[in-house]
């Protein structure tokens, strides 16, 4: 003879089947499915956020500099504006707008990219209110030569 026990002790066997209890351990499946999406999301637009102002960069058989840290990049364009990260300023506002954003970090590498077409007398004006602004480290981003 068979005495039937469900799993909440209460002796009924089979009315209302087993009460469940909650689980112990969470489900991370669906949190794994996301961050991965969110991974190859990231790989993709990574590159296209590098550089949002077209510049035809000059170029050179220099070696590329590697920093730990991302840079505070400007750029002058063929139709000689110039572009603090992505965002169009004149020549006027760059110093001021430097120095507000080099308050919180001084050490932050500037590099300066140029149209292959722009006169140097451009960029050189860019490189004085640099100066003006207190910056004595900058460098200029070029394309590598292609490999031969």
């Amino acid at each position: 003879m068979a005495i039937g026990v469900s799993a909440g002790g209460s002796g009924r066997s089979g009315r209302r089947g087993r009460t469940s209890r909650p689980m112990s351990e969470p489900n991370v499946i669906p949190l794994v499915d996301v961050m991965l999406v969110l991974l190859i999301i990231f790989m993709v637009a990574a590159p296209l956020l590098t550089a949002g102002v077209k510049v035809d960069l000059p170029k050179t058989a220099a070696s590329e500099l590697r920093d730990n840290v991302e840079p505070l990049t400007i750029s002058i364009q063929s139709s000689g504006k110039i572009f603090l990260q992505e965002t169009e300023t004149v020549p006027e506002d760059l110093a001021p707008r430097l120095k507000a954003m080099l308050v919180a970090n001084p050490n932050l590498p500037i590099y300066v990219r140029s149209d292959k077409t722009v006169p140097f007398e451009r960029v050189a004006e860019v490189m004085g209110l640099l100066n003006f602004a207190g910056i004595a480290k900058v460098a200029l981003v070029f394309e590598p030569l292609p490999n031969k």
